[in-house]
């Protein structure tokens, strides 16, 4: 048996699966937690990517491996290699000023919005790696000058894998590439004018590698594919194809569709990812999505099987009580310094299974809006797959259908990301057209009526919240 490992480095742990290269069937798996916070030093993810490793029973069987990683976040190296500061993650928003000068140099308002989506495929926000480049030339200048080189999560882990062979050792993907602000999914090029309008100086970039071509070997021998993203991780793992939309609930909140153009949408809602495969994978993502379930959950009192208990216990609707989730300000729509906001509070309302729905609904409400957003730029719906911790809810997978419009299937649970890396690494080493064609995985369908009446009230009140104080 022929065995190859996936990784997926996340914002909240390191997982990794070993997996038969020829079927998929899970052999063994290991996984170790990332320390918390919105910024976070990369040695960490060494550290517990050696933690999972050896939790999962070594990687000396093992003939080719791949990282899959979280998106966006900044990491920066100097001459020598070593990191210049901690890396800021694609949740921190400090630099959402940032974003929004880079709008303003490019003509500002519509028109600099839309130079950027027609030169990158994305507007920038505070999630996007070209933005807290700005904050670093701002914020930190002697940092700045100090950096010679920018790369994302998973490509510093594949550097690492690889025996951090120099700078020019540095590769990536397209699928992690089109997140960065300053590579064209649409055209297959870096946009160096745009880093260093952002950096303030040019800098060593990862090569970009295509879907299946080798990144190196580790130090035991085995293949290195060149990883990718989460997000396109995730859709090699699922094996979604043109016409699938895969919706996401984790630490974020992903609606995203296999697509055979690229998107660029000048309102900023979609950004115009690449896939891991030579096809695109036009995204809508929101900060705010599985913990705003823990976040009710504890101030109720209870756990997650108790959360969906009493949110199925209330009505549809929750009788107008509206929670707009924006715990940690919100990336879709763009208000970094938002607050969350419950509206409709009244004395029938006022009981713990009315805001257990409403939270529910909320979360729901925004990536319906992101499904909606996505239709807008042509993507077809044809399949709705419901992933994420979130989707083990069973007040979420009950209550999607209505609030989403379609029918959901929910896949049998498992690290679709971490998964979609090692097929990546199986590719890699038959060096075939197509990725292997593994099983797909088992799903069940959900199916409600829709209720339109529930995003009617959210979409009444989502914009009536507070920014943050100081």
């Amino acid at each position: 048996m022929t065995l190859v490992a996936g990784v997926d480095s996340s914002t909240q742990s390191c997982k990794i699966v070993v997996r038969d290269a020829a079927t998929g069937a899970l052999v063994r798996s290991g996984r170790a937690p990332h320390p918390p916070g919105t910024e976070v030093h990369p040695d960490a993810w060494l550290a517990a990517l050696a933690r999972a490793v050896e939790a999962a029973g070594g990687l000396h069987d093992v003939e080719a491996v791949a990282v899959g990683g979280q998106q966006h976040g900044m990491v920066c190296l100097d001459d020598d290699g070593e990191v210049v500061r901690p890396a800021l993650l694609w949740n921190d928003t400090r630099s959402a000023p940032a974003a929004a000068e880079l709008i303003a140099e490019l003509g500002g308002g519509d028109t600099g919005a839309a130079a950027w989506a027609d030169a990158v495929g994305l507007v920038p926000v505070a999630s996007f790696t070209v933005t807290k480049l700005r904050w670093l030339a701002e914020a930190e200048p002697g940092n700045a000058a100090r950096t010679a080189a920018v790369c994302l999560p998973h490509d510093f882990l594949t550097w690492h894998l690889a025996g951090r062979a120099g700078l020019a050792g540095l590769v990536t993907d397209r699928g992690d590439a089109s997140g960065t602000g300053y590579w064209s999914a649409r055209t297959g090029e870096y946009r160096r004018d745009l880093l260093e309008r952002a950096l303030g100086q040019d800098a060593v970039l990862p090569r970009v590698l295509g879907p299946a071509e080798a990144a190196g070997r580790t130090a035991a021998g085995a293949v290195l594919g060149p990883g990718t993203g989460d997000n396109a991780a995730a859709a090699l793992g699922l094996g979604a194809g043109p016409g699938d939309v895969v919706v996401s609930i984790g630490t974020s909140g992903v609606v995203t569709a296999v697509a055979e153009v690229p998107a660029a949408d000048p309102t900023g809602a979609v950004a115009g990812f690449a896939d891991a495969t030579g096809r695109y994978l036009p995204l809508v993502a929101t900060l705010n999505a599985a913990r705003v379930l823990d976040a009710t959950a504890g101030m109720l009192g209870v756990d997650r099987d108790e959360l969906s208990r009493l949110a199925l216990s209330a009505p549809a609707g929750a009788e107008g009580l509206v929670v707009v989730p924006y715990l940690e300000g919100e990336r879709t729509p763009d208000k970094p310094d938002a607050t969350g906001a419950v509206h409709g509070l009244r004395l029938a309302t006022a009981t713990p299974a009315h805001l257990a729905r409403a939270a529910v609904e909320g979360l729901l409400c925004g990536l319906a809006d992101g499904l909606d957003a996505l239709v807008a730029q042509g993507a077809r719906v044809q399949r709705v797959l419901l992933i994420g911790g979130g989707a083990a809810s069973e007040a979420v997978r009950r209550i999607a259908p209505a609030v989403l419009g379609v029918p959901v299937d929910v896949p049998e649970p498992s690290e679709y990301v971490a998964d979609g890396a090692a097929r990546q690494a199986a590719w890699v080493l038959t060096g075939d057209d197509q990725p292997p064609a593994w099983a797909a995985a088992g799903t069940t369908r959900y199916e409600a009526a829709p209720d339109p009446a529930v995003r009617e009230r959210y979409a009444e009140v989502r914009d009536l919240v507070a920014r943050r104080p100081g």
